[in-house]
């Protein structure tokens, strides 16, 4: 009787450490997934600018009758300011997702403990 209580405390103890570590492989691999894509979407984006970015300074400058250096300037400035909003993003994009904890398998593992531990109501 106590042999197979043993046995299946250790076969349920088995199951949660692959649970917690299934579910740090899912966060982990979302996490991934999500900077590749995002990381690939900066390269396109960057070349796109490359020649967007000279066409608004000539465009600016020669509308407002401006030296090119103006032009130039106000692109940065424009440029600088997008750059701020984007990180901002980024900060938060990953602050939500936080660190790949499995809290499922945590959870699991303190209910398992409270049944197992006798006497322990907390």
């Amino acid at each position: 009787m106590v042999f197979e209580v043993s046995e299946r405390t250790s076969n349920l103890i088995r199951e949660e450490i692959e649970l917690a570590k299934t579910e740090v492989s899912e966060k982990v691999t979302t996490l991934a997934r999500g900077s590749a894509v995002g990381i690939a979407a900066g390269i396109f984006a960057f070349l796109a600018l490359i020649l967007l970015m000279n066409a608004f300074a000539l465009g600016v400058s020669s509308l407002f009758g401006w030296g090119f250096w103006a032009g130039y300037l106000l692109e940065g400035v424009i440029f600088i300011a997008i750059a701020a909003g984007a990180g901002y993003f980024a900060y938060n994009s990953f602050e939500k997702t936080g660190a790949p904890i499995p809290t499922e398998a945590i959870e699991e593992a303190q209910k398992t403990k409270a049944l197992l531990t006798p006497g322990d109501e907390s």
